[in-house]
């Protein structure tokens, strides 16, 4: 019973292109609900995705980029209720 990958596959490039949807779709959430989580985890992850060499690429962009846009929105709406949260 083998538990690890051969040596043969590149199982990293496979983590990687993970990791760049799950920040797009974390990206993409974060900007309807629990932006303040969602939006540190996508741009975390899509960093990553980003370093270790994603064929996503473009995947990876757009999740920090929704990262980002998920902290500015939660700014923009904390600075209009003037609190820490924000509902509509």
């Amino acid at each position: 019973m083998q538990l690890t990958a051969p040596a043969g596959r590149r199982t990293g490039i496979r983590d990687t292109d993970g990791m760049a949807v799950a920040s797009f779709v974390l990206g993409l959430l974060g900007l309807l609900v629990l932006n303040v989580f969602l939006g540190p985890s996508a741009i975390v992850l899509a960093s990553v995705a980003l370093l270790r060499g994603t064929a996503r690429r473009g995947r990876a962009l757009l999740g920090l980029g929704l990262g980002v846009a998920d902290l500015v929105v939660l700014a923009v709406f904390m600075q209009a209720d003037g609190t820490i949260s924000w509902s509509f």
